[in-house]
């Protein structure tokens, strides 16, 4: 993903400014596009990206089943992100709040599901 290294430095630059011990963060995002007819272009867009909100990281559909997926990974001291899904440079969810992650204070891997322009998303924590 050419994102990634963007997303990736995007992060660094906002966590040296914190005092807090930074901890590695592993998030795979899942998003079903099946209700949607012919996704295009589909990513994330956040306040974790280089250009907060304007840039989308893309995710991607390697093997057809309509859930497009894209897994971003940093070394970090924020406590959790905001972001919204979107299909053609178009974000879902209009009018309503963003989808959110919260971080612990130690390393994570986790892994948040969801369905395009559902609100109710999953997230799952496994065990470091």
């Amino acid at each position: 993903m050419k994102y990634l290294k963007t997303i990736l430095i995007c992060i660094y630059l906002t966590s040296q400014s914190c005092v807090q011990e930074t901890h590695t963060k592993t998030v795979t995002f899942k998003v079903d596009m099946t209700g949607v007819e012919h996704p295009e272009n589909v990513g994330i867009r956040g306040n974790f990206t280089s250009n907060p909100w304007n840039e989308t990281a893309s995710l991607t559909d390697d093997n057809g089943d309509g859930i497009y997926e894209g897994t971003f990974s940093q070394k970090t001291a924020i406590n959790g992100i905001q972001f919204k899904f979107v299909n053609n440079n178009e974000f879902e969810l209009e009018g309503q709040d963003n989808r959110r992650i919260q971080f612990e204070y130690k390393p994570e891997t986790i892994v948040y599901e969801a369905v395009f322009n559902n609100p109710k998303g999953q997230q799952q924590t496994i065990n470091n």
